[in-house]
C-alpha cells in the first residue's frame, strides 16, 4: 500500500481512497448509526476497508505501538512536567521569600494556589463542548501558547492583585491539558494500554523571577512543537501510513470505545448528567483533590516547621518527587497486572493517612525531624491516587461527547478540590496545620469507601448488559481483551483453538485474530460472541450492550 495521506475532511467528503491491506475478514454482523454522525473512525474503515475488518497480528500491533509511543508519549510527558514544575514554582517561590516580597497577608497565599484551580473550574463546561468540536492538537498547542506566556508575565507582579489576576489567566489556559489529555490517550491507545500511559501525571526574590521566565518561555517555545507533530486524530497522523492508520484505529475496536467524531450529541450530554458513574468520579477525583491541592501549594512551608532553612527545605522535598514517581508508575502497573483499579486505589490511600497521622501526633522540634521526614513522604504517595481515577473513568465511558462531558465533570471535581485544599492550610495554622491534616485524612478514608461503592456498581452494570446481550439473542458472555497482554491474548486463543482441535496454523490464525477481538470461546467453553462489532457507531457505554465495564 502506498503511504499517501488521507485527511479526515476526505474522508467526510467521501473522497475516493487506496486500496485496503489485503487480509480482510467479513464483518456481516455490523450494524449502522443513522441517529447521529459516526465516530470518524468508523467512515474512515469503510472508505478504506469497504466496511470488512482487517487482521492485526500481535507484530504489526505492537509495531504501530511503539511508532504512537515514539511521536505522542513524549509530547504529552514534556507538557505534564511543565505544568508539574509549574505548580512546583508557586511553593518553591514561597521558601525564598515570595510571601514576604509581595507583601502576601493572611489567606492570600492560600487563595494564590485556590485561583487557578478556580479558573479552572469555570473552563470545563466550555471545554467539554471545544475539545468536541475543535481539532484537538491545535486547540491544546494555542492554549499552552498562552499558559507560557501568563506564567512568564508573573515576573512582572509584584503585589497579591497582580500575582492574583496572573494565576487566574493561567488556571483559564493551563485548564485544557488534563482533559485533552485523557481524550487523547483515549483515542490513541488501547483499554489496556491507557492505565501506565496515564501515569504522566508523575511527571509533575531574583529567585522567584528566573522561575517564572524560564519555565514561562519553555513552555511558550515547546508549544509549537506541540502544534508541529501532534496529530489531532490516528487518521490524521503524518508519522502512519495508510495501512498503519487502519492498524491504529483497528487495535482500539475492542475498547468500545469510538476515536472521535467531531459532533456535539445532547442525547450524549444527557446520558451522562443523569449517569449515577458521573458523580462518583466526581466524588473520587474532588476527594484526592483536596488534599493534593493543599499539599502542593503548602508542602515546602510544611518542611521548613520541621526546622530546616531554605536550601534544605529544597534539598528534602526532592525524596518527596521520588517516591511520588514510585507510587504513581508502580502503581499503574500493578493495576495493569491486575485488570483491576479498585484494590490498588484502596491500597495507596493506606500510606498518607498513616503519614497524616505522624505529623498530627510529633511536635516539631529537631529530636523528630526523622519521624516528621518518615510522615511526609509516606503523604507523597497519594499522587498514584489520581491518574488511576483518570483511567478508571476513561476506560469506562465511550461516545465521543460523552468521554468529553465526562472529562468535564472529573475536571470540575479535581478543580473544585484544588479550590478547597489551599484554604485547609493557612498561615495562621503553622507549625502543626491540624485542621488540614484531619480532613485529608478524613478524605482518604473517604475515597476507600467510594471505591469499593464504585465496584460494586460497575459490577452490577456488567450483568445488566448481560442480560440485554441474552434477550437480544446474543450470548451472556463477552470475551474482553482490550486488558490483555498480546501474550495473554495469544495463550488464551491458543487454548480456545486447543478446544475446538485447531491445528496449530489455525491456532495461530485464532492468536492474531483474537487481536482484534475475534474469539470464539471463552476460558469456561461458553458460548460466545464476537465483540466490536459496534465499536465505531459512537455510542455511550450504556447504549452499547457489549461494553464491558472495568472494575
Amino acid at each position: 500500500m502506498g503511504s499517501d495521506v488521507i485527511s479526515a475532511a476526505e474522508i467526510e467528503r467521501g473522497s475516493p481512497s487506496p486500496a485496503g491491506p489485503s487480509q480482510r475478514q467479513p464483518n456481516p454482523g455490523t450494524t449502522t448509526n443513522n441517529d447521529g454522525g459516526r465516530d470518524i473512525a468508523a467512515s474512515f474503515l469503510a472508505k478504506t476497508t469497504s466496511g470488512q475488518r482487517i487482521t492485526v497480528t500481535p507484530a504489526d500491533s505492537a509495531r504501530v505501538l511503539r511508532r504512537i509511543d515514539k511521536v505522542i508519549l513524549p509530547i504529552m510527558l514534556t507538557v505534564y512536567f511543565l505544568q508539574g514544575l509549574d505548580k512546583a514554582t508557586l511553593a518553591y517561590s514561597s521558601v525564598f521569600g515570595l510571601i514576604d516580597d509581595t507583601g502576601l497577608v493572611g489567606d492570600q497565599y492560600s487563595w494564590l494556589g485556590s485561583i487557578v484551580y478556580l479558573a479552572q473550574l469555570v473552563m470545563q463546561p466550555p471545554l467539554a463542548w471545544l475539545l468536541v468540536r475543535l481539532p484537538i492538537a491545535k486547540f491544546t498547542s494555542a492554549m499552552v501558547l498562552f499558559w507560557g506566556v501568563s506564567l512568564a508575565c508573573m515576573a512582572a507582579s509584584h503585589n497579591f492583585s497582580g500575582l492574583l489576576a496572573t494565576r487566574f489567566f493561567l488556571g483559564v489556559f493551563e485548564a485544557s491539558v488534563a482533559p485533552s489529555f485523557v481524550a487523547i490517550t483515549q483515542m490513541w491507545w488501547r483499554r489496556r494500554e491507557q492505565t501506565v500511559r496515564t501515569s504522566y501525571c508523575a511527571m509533575n526574590g531574583i529567585t522567584n523571577m528566573i522561575i517564572f521566565i524560564f519555565f514561562g518561555l519553555v513552555t511558550v517555545a515547546f508549544s509549537f512543537v506541540m502544534l508541529a507533530f501532534m496529530p489531532d486524530s490516528p487518521i490524521e497522523a503524518k508519522f502512519l501510513n495508510d495501512q498503519d492508520k487502519l492498524i491504529a484505529v483497528e487495535r482500539l475496536r475492542m475498547n468500545q470505545m469510538g476515536v472521535v467524531s467531531r459532533e456535539w450529541r445532547n442525547d450524549h450530554l444527557k446520558e451522562t448528567l443523569l449517569d449515577p458513574k458521573s458523580y462518583l468520579w466526581f466524588a473520587l477525583l474532588c476527594s484526592i483533590s483536596i488534599p493534593s491541592g493543599g499539599i502542593s501549594t503548602f508542602g515546602p512551608l510544611i518542611v521548613r516547621t520541621f526546622g530546616f532553612d531554605q536550601f534544605q527545605t529544597i534539598l528534602f522535598n526532592i525524596p518527596f518527587g521520588f517516591v511520588q514517581l514510585v507510587a504513581t508508575v508502580g502503581g499503574a502497573f500493578v493495576s495493569q497486572k491486575i485488570k483491576l483499579k479498585f484494590p490498588v486505589i484502596i491500597a495507596l490511600c493506606i500510606p498518607p493517612i498513616t503519614g497524616c497521622i505522624i505529623l498530627y501526633i510529633f511536635p516539631r522540634d529537631g529530636s523528630h525531624r526523622a519521624a516528621l521526614l518518615t510522615g511526609y513522604y509516606l503523604i507523597s504517595v497519594y499522587p498514584g491516587i489520581t491518574p488511576l481515577i483518570y483511567s478508571w473513568a476513561s476506560q469506562n465511558t465511550a461516545g465521543d461527547t460523552k468521554r468529553k462531558c465526562t472529562n468535564a465533570i472529573l475536571f470540575i471535581g479535581q478543580s473544585v478540590g484544588n479550590v478547597i485544599g489551599p484554604l485547609l492550610y493557612t498561615q495562621s495554622d503553622a507549625p502543626g496545620y491540624e485542621r488540614g491534616l484531619v480532613s485529608n485524612m478524613a478524605l482518604y478514608a473517604a475515597i476507600m469507601v467510594l471505591s469499593a461503592f464504585t465496584y460494586v456498581y460497575l459490577s452490577k452494570l456488567n450483568k445488566v448488559h448481560a442480560k440485554r446481550r441474552v434477550a437480544m439473542g446474543k450470548p451472556a458472555v463477552i470475551v474482553d481483551t482490550s486488558l490483555d497482554s498480546p501474550e495473554e491474548v495469544a495463550a488464551a486463543a491458543a487454548a480456545a483453538a486447543g478446544r475446538r482441535g485447531s491445528s496449530g496454523e489455525n491456532a495461530g490464525e485464532s492468536a492474531r485474530s483474537a487481536e482484534e477481538g475475534d474469539v470464539s470461546a471463552s476460558p469456561n467453553n461458553e458460548e460466545v460472541e464476537r465483540p466490536g462489532d459496534r465499536a465505531f457507531e459512537n455510542l455511550t457505554d450504556l447504549q452499547n450492550e457489549d461494553f464491558v465495564f472495568v472494575l
